[in-house]
């Protein structure tokens, strides 16, 4: 005679079907991503990672051997992604020779960028208080190379100007503390200023204290 509870159905573990491992990495990377994005850093585990992908523990283990190889594997990816991006949304040093050029294509390809990928630049402009201390890291040397990248392609736009005097460091750090301002906002309240705006105004202010040369 069967007890109550062998008449009770179990419940099944999730499915996965077989996919190539580097597709099932990614996924279970994104499904981490969208952990940390939703609930901060303190909640994620293989747990809350195969919930999210909706795989067993199991599956999570088949492709990482441990919680801390997959978000090794996370911020590498995500570190490397955020950086390609961001320097693709700088145009080339000779358009530098006309600033409202400049600011309209670095403005439209941020935005862009963005739009695209959320999640990435929630966690670098909008970073959780419990964000380890390496990841904290590395997100200030992105920011540094990036500054740096931004200072060397001002010196050589700059470079054979005799007025305004233009300091490429001050104005690098500026325009990167602006950009990044900005990109908050973009994600946070996106209705309060369109890329349209954005673009019209830098414009006028590059135009004023950087002049095209004649």
């Amino acid at each position: 005679m069967s007890t109550a509870s062998e008449d009770r159905p179990r419940r099944r573990r999730p499915y996965a079907p077989r996919v190539p491992i580097e597709q099932r990495r990614e996924q279970l990377l994104d499904a981490a991503l969208a952990v940390i994005v939703s609930d901060g850093y303190d909640r994620i585990s293989i747990d809350a990672i195969a919930k999210r992908a909706d795989v067993a523990r199991s599956v999570v283990y088949g492709a990482f051997e441990s919680l801390g190889l997959l978000l090794t594997a996370l911020l590498d990816r995500q570190q490397a992604r955020a950086f390609e991006r961001l320097l693709e949304t700088i145009p080339d040093t000779a358009d530098l020779r006309d600033p409202g050029a400049f600011a309209a294509e670095t403005v439209r390809g941020m935005s862009a960028m963005l739009h695209q990928d959320p999640d990435t630049w929630r966690l670098i402009l909008l970073p959780p208080g419990n964000m380890p201390t390496v990841v904290r890291d590395r997100i200030e040397a992105d920011r540094e190379r990036f500054r740096l990248r931004v200072e060397a392609w001002l010196s050589l736009a700059l470079a054979g100007r005799s007025a305004p005097e233009l300091d490429p460091q001050v104005l690098a750090h500026a325009l990167v503390a602006c950009a990044e301002h900005f990109g908050r906002l973009a994600l946070t309240d996106p209705g309060k200023f369109d890329p349209a705006r954005l673009i019209s105004q830098v414009r006028l202010i590059l135009g004023a204290i950087w002049p095209p040369p004649c």
